[in-house]
């Protein structure tokens, strides 16, 4: 099954507790057999946050199923009796699912009245992790959402912030910054920290902002059908992404006030928005400019994740570094024609859209580029290739839930991405100085290995880091190969890593190109005038 292997999106399980384990006052029980608790266990681990998951198990049992009876009823008024949550949501597990119970029927005997119990039997074969979320999010914000009057003063609504969601402390922090500066009040963020009250209170905001792609998007579209409340969905991803954000956001608001007869807001002094008040709001136009960032304009990148950040760094390794992306692709296949869209004349070929890891580690092989944007599973292969990897988006690690201030959106956010992109890269050049120079004359006598180091290579020796094998036998490919000789080997270890693989193949086939039987220090020197090197 494909459960033995790693996969992109979670289970839907997994999507629904990301949008209760957000909430105040709002329990999950899964009915489930033994072990669904997974979950608590990941948020626990992976959130950072003082509060317990609200989630609890109907547990089944074969010997249950046998009896015809089954333990939900029990489980609900327990969970009612001990946390007296404003609302449980009651889900089947994908074992559960196979028994087609009537959940609905079940939590009507529990004797919890109907308003604190939501039934979301979703089918969890068919629908994984965003999708769950996302429709979970609706659901709620369609029992829950109710007209009211517009606030007095401009306001907005946060659609689609999530627990275990990338960056998301950070990425709030961002947009409240942005907000404040700009003199617009946050009337609801949902589902993070919002409580059924905060739900019900969502049609009184001006406008709602929607910047997940996966999820929030259609609970917003639910708002501005029912409400006739407008909406902003980009994402402001790098500077000038967020300079057209924050005026489309402007514009939208004004018309409404202008409605309203409310006074029009101006847009403030870019300074404004620095966390100083004094500088400009993000130093990525003048460091793009600099020597060191000048020098990543052949340096080729490749971008994989969501179809949110995805089509956000492309266009900001593009467009505001000047890096050339050699490919990208999403593992979103629902939104990957809008990943298209987003991304015309953006790539050199087509959009990989693809749920399997393997295949995007295979590509990333072959191409070996200088950088590579991707998820956790993305790092893991890419360790292995000894290739720079920065992650951007979900599956994370627990490297990516951070205490600190590390946003992704606003003009912090732009700030905090080139300095990823240039320390992962120039880590990779740091290696590579390792490798050429060797341990530097680091290498103590009482820990030093049989072979020599640098300091005892003579003097005479243009190639102070070779190091001979302890066997006479002949170095062959890392593929198995053609041989190369013992002084073509240690030239090669000076190439840089991330090209090592491309230069030993390229080196290969002009060898057998011109019918030699291994890779000689000669032949390895023509092989780099023929190929340009």
């Amino acid at each position: 099954m494909r459960l033995a292997f790693w996969l992109y999106e979670g289970t839907a399980l997994h999507g629904i507790s990301r949008v209760t384990n957000s909430m105040k006052g709002v329990h999950t029980v899964y009915h489930a057999p033994q072990g669904d608790d997974y979950i608590t266990a990941t948020y626990t681990m992976l959130e950072r946050t003082p509060e317990f998951p609200g989630l609890s198990i109907s547990v089944v049992r074969g010997r249950d199923l046998a009896q015809g009876v089954s333990r939900l009823p029990g489980t609900l008024q327990q969970v009612e009796h001990h946390y007296t949550p404003d609302l449980t949501v009651i889900a089947p597990s994908c074992s559960t699912a196979l028994l087609q119970e009537d959940l609905h029927q079940l939590a009507a005997s529990s004797g919890v009245p109907k308003e604190k119990l939501m039934v979301y039997a979703l089918n969890p074969f068919r629908v994984s992790e965003n999708e769950a979320a996302d429709g979970l999010l609706t659901e709620l914000v369609k029992r829950f959402a109710v007209a009211q009057e517009k606030t007095a003063v401009p306001s907005v609504n946060l659609i689609g912030f999530t627990s275990l969601g990338f960056h998301l402390r950070a990425n709030l922090t961002s947009l409240r910054r942005l907000l404040q500066t700009l003199g617009i009040k946050v009337n609801v963020v949902a589902p993070w920290g919002a409580g059924i009250e905060d739900l019900k209170k969502l049609p009184a905001a001006w406008l709602n902002i929607a910047p997940y792609r996966e999820i929030g998007r259609t609970a917003a579209e639910y708002l501005g059908a029912t409400f006739a409340m407008p909406a902003l969905y980009e994402a402001p991803i790098g500077v000038e992404p967020t300079l057209a954000w924050i005026r489309s956001l402007l514009d939208q608001l004004n018309a409404i006030g202008k409605e309203r007869g409310a006074a029009a807001i101006a847009m403030p002094k870019l300074h404004a928005f620095s966390l100083d008040g004094l500088s400009a709001p993000s130093g990525v136009p003048w460091f793009a400019r600099t020597a060191d960032m000048e020098s990543f304009s052949n340096k080729r990148a490749f971008v994989f994740g969501d179809a949110t950040h995805t089509v956000g760094i492309v266009k900001f390794l593009t467009n505001e570094l000047g890096m050339k992306v050699i490919g990208a692709g999403t593992y979103m296949e629902q939104h990957a024609d809008w990943v298209r869209q987003q991304l015309e004349g953006y790539l050199p070929g087509e959009l990989m859209v693809t749920d399997k890891f393997q295949e995007v580690s295979k590509f990333i092989d072959e191409e070996m580029p200088d950088l590579v944007c991707g998820t956790q599973m993305e790092r893991h292969s890419c360790r292995k290739l000894d290739v720079p990897c920065m992650v951007i988006c979900p599956p994370t690690h627990i490297e990516n839930h951070l205490l600190g201030y590390y946003p992704f959106f606003g003009f912090d956010g732009a700030d905090i991405i080139a300095d990823r992109v240039y320390l992962s890269c120039k880590l990779g050049l740091e290696k590579h100085l390792i490798d050429f120079f060797g341990d530097a004359g680091l290498e103590y006598e009482e820990g030093a290995s049989s072979e020599s180091s640098p300091a005892e290579v003579p003097a005479g020796d243009t190639q102070p880091d070779a190091v001979q094998p302890a066997s006479p036998s002949v170095p062959i490919s890392e593929e198995g190969g053609m041989h190369w000789s013992d002084e073509a080997e240690t030239m090669l270890k000076k190439v840089p890593f991330f090209v090592r693989k491309k230069v030993r193949k390229n080196t290969e086939t002009f060898a057998e190109g011109i019918g030699a039987a291994e890779v000689t220090v000669e032949v390895f020197r023509k092989a780099k005038e023929s190929l340009g090197g």
